[in-house]
């Protein structure tokens, strides 16, 4: 494999050639597949052999089309047969006599992830740097490998070689590259260092995947670059006119742990999910009850807002709008929880979602939604829709217990540029999303706003518009389109500023750019605009309200080579001028299923065929009952990545190994239940219980120099989270962060000291006093 990487910031760029060689003694049927990861793009393809060349072509997609062209229910068994989920590009490139070779020539764009130390993340892709063969279990027919299998992960060798260069560039200047890999030396091609390259040195990793980091001058910092348009397209179309990338990553200061945080928290909650989570037939795989919702709740912070809305037929808030976080609102809430009896049963995601973007928000706090689902609900394409019409005004947590809602949690989530999660069992559920609450809880650039000062003549849209908030650690990455012509060609640069609001200070960042367009020419910020605007315009094209939308996903579609639900991949043979199968499937498989997979794969000679006429003949046979996979089009919704947790993930949870239990589960919800909401605890007898100290023994311990008992409780509290043969620490960090944060604001150090100690003697525990040292 050849491979030459473009990296522009957070946007990559990548051509690959692939020559395959067909080195057994018997022809061997060729289907190539390419997994599409998050924020990925393919926009060429073509093969080349000895006896034909197939280019896939975008076309708008008519009935027609499909009729015509052979081996597509190749395609569809792969589809529904194969055990891993998520879209991939597929090409049945049809019989590779012994000893020939093709190459398969292949262009794709992509977003990159931003590291938390701002280097971007880039990641090859198996189908380029197969590093190991797997074997599934149809390899008994042959030596060589098929994606209709249950992978095994049994690896080896694969011959093969790789040469990859990378072109990086960046206005912020390249600082460093990383890689898990040998690499030549960084080369700066521009004396001011904003590009450079770097190559691959020796051989590949051979155990794993092939990731470069890169890092730039400043990882924290606002940045903007202008990318030329087509020379062959049309003026004022989007790939006609330059481009300005922009990608906002101010940066943000950590929150003051003694001042209250802001923010809205906003759950969303199936009601047949509340019953479905209370009646698992395993006591220890408690999902979600009202005393893990009560745990979420108490881990808020003091000065938040929140609301929660158990979608069901009226979709209404418990609260007519988000209310202050208060002991009074706390109580109010859980009492309004329906119970397992009371639950109505009726899924209307799509009225909670307008009933809560329709209420006012509190000024100066970035609302953030905590979606859970148990299935699919209805109206999938509007509730997105719904979602991506809000998305600069929120961000989304969604949490899917059922692989029937798995890629609506996944659109979801990607709208607002998060995490969607898979969750099969309780012991994870709640260590998962208090892991988000505490990115949640991160600060936040509020009320952000872009200005342009640009030559007369010029004018900028912001395509999906600006989002209002930017969190710690994220970075938002804007298609920004030129229109129009400069007057005056003596000025050469544009200014951008960006204003926001960081810990209630008015912040500006003012950046200049130059306006001659930068890049190779090989326009990824053009083809990721392209993306960006296809997502938008399907819901509204898919819904029926005229043929204007359709006609312009069509268009922009067929232009960028980006492919939408109105057009498809058509595989040409040149030679014959034969049409073959070429296009994005959707695979149903599950998402517990291994994420070892092959991405290319070669079958035995004619078994594909056979097989799927086995299939063929089972489905008539059988009459299609139900336990069949349902025969349908190849699907080409879109998809982003769908975090599975792995129930053993979370078990071992202390420094010793202990794991987690009903009992010690149910322990700490009674000691979280008696917790205030500004983290403190009250010297009661419950406390006593739950502490199994005599509640006269803990009156009789108090230090002389405490004169408020809850100090005293709350020292107890927070001492019994760190029990060595305990499991609360992780569980509780939240709850345990509010509770030290009240103590220091109500006591000093050396009474704090006291507490303590007396603590340690009387639980027989060995907390240190840095505990308390903000």
């Amino acid at each position: 494999a050849v491979v030459d990487v473009a990296i522009q910031d957070y946007v990559a760029d990548v051509a690959s050639e692939l020559i395959y060689q067909n080195k057994s003694p018997i022809s061997t049927e060729v289907l190539f597949v390419f997994p599409l990861g998050p924020q990925m793009s393919i926009y060429s393809f073509h093969v080349c052999s000895e006896d034909a060349k197939v280019e896939a072509i975008l076309q708008d997609e008519i009935p027609q089309l499909h009729e015509a062209t052979g081996g597509w229910e190749n395609l569809e068994y792969l589809q529904d047969q194969s055990r891993y989920p998520g879209e991939v590009f597929a090409c049945f490139l049809g019989t590779l006599s012994p000893g020939k070779e093709l190459v398969v020539t292949l262009r794709y764009v992509q977003e990159l992830s931003r590291e938390p130390d701002g280097a971007a993340h880039f990641v090859l892709p198996h189908t380029l740097h197969p590093y190991t063969k797997l074997y599934g279990r149809a390899c008994a027919l042959s030596s060589t490998m098929s994606l209709f299998a249950d992978w095994n992960c049994l690896s080896s060798q694969l011959p093969y070689s790789l040469l990859l260069t990378a072109s990086l560039q960046s206005s912020r200047g390249v600082a460093n590259v990383q890689a898990n890999c040998s690499l030549t030396p960084l080369i700066y091609t521009a004396q001011d260092r904003s590009t450079a390259q770097v190559s691959l040195a020796g051989s590949p990793p051979r155990q794993r995947g092939l990731e470069l980091l890169v890092y730039f001058g400043d990882p924290s910092a606002v940045s903007a670059v202008v990318e030329k348009g087509d020379p062959k397209a049309p003026p004022g179309s989007l790939l006609g006119d330059p481009m300005v990338l922009v990608t906002l990553a101010p940066s943000i200061p950590e929150a003051v742990p003694e001042q209250p945080q802001s923010g809205e928290f906003i759950f969303l909650l199936d009601t047949t999910f509340l019953e479905h989570a209370q009646c698992l037939p395993r006591p220890a795989y408690c999902v979600f009850s009202q005393d893990s919702l009560l745990f979420f709740l108490e881990s808020l912070p003091l000065g938040c807002y929140f609301n929660i809305y158990c979608y069901e037929a009226a979709s209404v808030g418990i609260y007519p709008q988000s209310v202050e976080y208060t002991q009074d609102n706390l109580t109010k809430a859980m009492q309004c929880i329906p119970s397992r009896e009371s639950s109505l049963g009726d899924n209307n995601l799509l009225g909670a979602l307008r009933s809560a973007y329709s209420t006012p928000r509190p000024r100066g706090h970035a609302c953030q939604l905590f979606i859970f689902m148990t299935g699919l609900p209805p109206d999938k394409e509007a509730i997105t829709a719904e979602v991506c019409h809000h998305r600069n005004n929120h961000r989304c947590f969604s949490f899917c217990f059922s692989e029937d809602s798995a890629a609506l949690a996944t659109a979801l989530a990607w709208e607002t540029g998060d995490e969607a999660t898979y969750i099969s069992s309780n012991n994870s559920m709640t260590n998962v999303v208090l892991q988000c609450l505490k990115q949640a809880l991160k600060p936040a650039a509020e009320v952000v706003s872009l200005s342009w000062t640009l030559p007369r003549g010029l004018e900028v849209d912001i395509l999906g518009g600006t989002p209002q908030f930017i969190f710690q650690g994220q970075h938002r990455l804007l298609y920004a389109q030129l229109h129009g012509q400069a007057q005056d060609t003596t000025v050469a640069k544009g200014i951008m500023t960006l204003r926001c609001s960081l810990d209630s200070q008015d912040v500006s960042h003012m950046i200049e750019f130059p306006l001659c367009s930068q890049g190779d020419g090989r326009m990824a910020g053009h083809r990721l605009a392209a993306r960006f605007l296809l997502q938008r315009l399907l819901p509204e094209a898919s819904n029926g309200s005229g043929d204007k939308p359709r006609n312009r996903a069509v268009e922009i579609s067929l232009t960028s080579g980006i492919i939408c639900p109105f057009t498809s991949y058509v595989g040409v043979r040149t030679s014959q001028r034969s049409h073959i199968p070429c296009q994005i499937v959707e695979l149903r498989g599950s998402s517990k299923a291994s994420s070892c997979y092959p991405l290319t794969i070669w079958v035995p000679p004619g078994w594909l065929t056979a097989v799927r006429e086995s299939w063929h003949a089972l489905r008539r046979l059988t009459c299609d009952i139900a336990v069949l996979p349902p025969w349908k089009t190849c699907s080409k919704a879109s998809s982003g990545s769908l975090k599975y947790v792995d129930p053993t993930a979370f078990v071992l949870c202390s420094p010793i190994f202990v794991p987690w239990s009903t009992e010690a589960i149910a322990e700490c919800q009674k000691l979280v239940a008696l917790q205030s909401e500004d983290g403190s605890w009250a010297l009661s007898s419950g406390l006593a219980s739950v502490l199994e100290v005599d509640e006269a023994e803990i009156k009789r311990k108090i230090p002389g120099e405490v004169t408020e008992p809850s100090i005293w409780a709350t020292v107890l509290a927070v001492t019994r989270l760190h029990t060595p043969d305990k499991c609360y620490q992780d569980y509780c960090g939240l709850l345990e962060a509010k509770a030290v944060t009240w103590l220091c604001s109500q006591a000093g150090v050396s009474q704090l000291d006291k507490c303590l100690e007396a603590a340690n003697n009387l639980l027989g525990s060995s907390m240190k006093p840095d505990i308390f040292r903000l």
